[in-house]
């Protein structure tokens, strides 16, 4: 059994660019509960507004809501794995990282900007990334795989992120941990 935010949720899905309104008399719900529902739906990202428009040129105007982008997902894992497949064993892993690096290596800054850099480049790509000391050397941990759909079937996933860390530490790493999502990369 749906609950009513599953239904105006579903309703979304459905149509799209419509307001509280036309959800309510869609579902025979109120206004004010569809609302409110709309309101959880946006704070957790499921859904959007997309604009506003006034109805009947009176009064305040109306939000006009949609699914979210990050709902209706994407098909990304798939456009991979099919390009990984065809790529087969001609993908060049250095190549690649230097491209998903921008060319960047930063061998001359302290070690310590080096690491904090690398972070903040890693979790634009999301991979909820951090540094931290160790007795060996600094160790890279990524928190999240965000290759996570494909990387069982395409391992050399692994080695194009050790070339990254490799090309902006500007010094060699080791991949010393691989637990689905937690990657572990050791400075040698």
């Amino acid at each position: 059994m749906f609950t009513a935010r599953q239904k105006v949720l579903t309703y979304l899905k459905k149509n799209r660019g419509v307001s509280a309104r036309e959800i309510a008399r869609g579902l025979n719900m109120s206004a004010a509960n569809v609302r409110h529902h709309l309101g959880v739906l946006v704070a957790d990202g499921r859904a959007e507004v997309m604009s506003a428009r006034r109805h009947d040129g009176k009064g305040r105007p109306e939000k006009l809501y949609s699914i979210s982008r990050a709902a209706l997902g994407d098909n990304l894992a798939g456009l991979a794995s099919a390009l990984l497949a065809e790529a087969g064993t001609n993908v060049q892993m250095e190549a690649l990282a230097n491209r998903m690096a921008d060319g960047r290596e930063s061998a001359s800054q302290p070690l310590g900007k080096r690491l904090a850099h690398i972070v903040e480049k890693m979790n634009e790509m999301n991979y909820q990334a951090r540094w931290e000391a160790a007795a060996e050397g600094p160790r890279v941990i990524f928190g999240l795989c965000p290759y996570a759909a494909v990387i069982e079937k395409y391992p050399e996933l692994c080695r194009m992120d050790a070339a990254i860390l490799r090309k902006m530490l500007g010094r060699d790493v080791e991949q010393r941990l691989k637990l689905a999502p937690v990657c572990t990369f050791v400075m040698k």
